[in-house]
C-alpha cells in the first residue's frame, strides 16, 4: 500500500498561518494586567530590593538615632513601620501572583506556537525526504538501465 504524499500546499493548508504570539498576547492585556506585569517585572529586581533595604535602614536609623522630638515612629515599637511593611506585602503578593499567572499564560501560548511550528517543519522535512527517496529510486533505475545499455554495447 503506497503512502499518500502531501504537497507543500497541503502542508501549508493543514497548519494555521504563523503569527506573533507576543504581539497577540500584549494586545489582549487590560491596563490592570499591564500594571500587574510591570509590578511583577520591577519588584523582582535588585534595584527594588535596595530601595526597600535603604528605606528600612533610613527609617529605623532616623527613629532610633534622631532627636526624640523628631522621631515619628520611635523605638522599640516601630508600629507605623510594621503597618506599612505589612501593607506592602499584602498588596505586592497578589499582584506578583497575577503577573506570574499572566507570564505563564504567555509562555503557554509561545510553547503551543513552537509545537505547531515544529509539527509543520517535521511534515515539510518528511515530504522533502520522501521526495529525495523517490528521486534516489528513479536515479537508481536510470543507472541500472544505462548499465544494461552499456553492457549490451560492449
Amino acid at each position: 500500500m503506497k503512502q499518500q504524499h502531501q504537497t507543500l500546499e497541503q502542508i501549508k493548508h493543514h497548519f494555521p498561518p504563523l503569527h506573533n504570539v507576543n504581539q497577540t498576547h500584549r494586545q489582549g492585556l487590560s491596563s490592570m494586567d499591564k500594571l500587574a506585569l510591570w509590578i511583577t517585572e520591577h519588584v523582582g529586581t535588585m534595584a527594588f530590593f535596595m530601595l526597600i533595604f535603604f528605606w528600612t535602614l533610613i527609617w529605623l536609623s532616623w527613629n532610633t538615632l534622631a532627636p526624640s522630638q523628631l522621631r515619628f515612629d520611635p523605638f522599640p515599637a516601630f508600629v507605623l513601620w510594621l503597618f506599612i511593611s505589612n501593607m506592602i506585602q499584602i498588596f505586592l503578593m497578589p499582584l506578583i501572583m497575577i503577573g506570574q499567572n499572566l507570564q505563564s499564560r504567555h509562555s503557554e501560548l509561545r510553547a503551543e506556537q513552537d509545537f505547531t511550528i515544529n509539527l509543520k517543519a517535521e511534515a515539510e522535512v518528511e515530504e522533502i525526504l520522501r521526495h529525495l527517496e523517490n528521486q534516489s529510486e528513479k536515479i537508481l533505475i536510470i543507472l541500472s538501465k544505462l548499465e544494461a545499455l552499456e553492457n549490451k554495447h560492449v
